[in-house]
């Protein structure tokens, strides 16, 4: 039994890994520093709250790392691979610090909020330190503004998405979420 569920873990991350690809690909607006702002953070912070700080890194920074690849952008993926794994780290640290404390009474839709403040924080700074390097500091700061729309995107895509996710029995068990279930029909 706990090897299945290791497999349905392993799974699971690799799903997580490809859809945050394919969030970060499918919508691109370019930013004036060759970077581009995008969905995929959603999935980033989704990696952390579902697969915890370990496994939401490995994914969110596997999968953002391959978009900027696959899109040519190579001298983002050293830090994308970085800051996306960060990010998610944190985002798992923080979701799961807030939703099993009994000290602090937080619903889990707040709790992928506050999450995803401290992952856009993180993506925020994390990219304009690289940026620093690449461009210099006036460039780099400007460039904050799209990072931290890219934020809020992505924290409203993962509080959309969220409770689809938690009705997915697999997802909902590795969340330890069993008293979300789906509504069942009338009939």
């Amino acid at each position: 039994m706990k090897k299945m569920n290791n497999i349905k873990k392993l799974v699971i991350a690799a799903l997580m890994a490809a859809l945050t690809a394919v969030a970060t690909m499918a919508i691109q607006i370019p930013s004036p520093l060759h970077g581009y702002v995008h969905l995929g953070d959603s999935l980033v912070l989704l990696c952390g709250i579902v697969l915890g700080p370990l496994g939401g890194a490995l994914a969110a920074a596997i999968g953002s790392m391959m978009a900027d690849l696959l899109t040519g952008y190579f001298i983002y993926a050293p830090a994308t691979l970085v800051i996306k794994g960060l990010a998610a780290f944190a985002a798992g640290l923080v979701f799961s610090g807030l939703a099993k404390s009994a000290k602090v009474q937080v619903n889990r839709y707040a709790a992928v909020v506050i999450s995803g403040i401290s992952s856009a924080v993180i993506v925020i700074l994390g990219y304009f330190v690289y940026e620093i390097f690449l461009y210099g500091v006036p460039a780099a700061a400007a460039n904050t503004i799209f990072n931290a729309v890219q934020g809020i995107f992505g924290i409203i895509g993962a509080f959309v998405l969220f409770p689809l996710l938690s009705k997915v029995p697999d997802i909902r068990d590795m969340l330890n979420m069993p008293h979300i279930t789906p509504k069942k029909s009338a009939n």
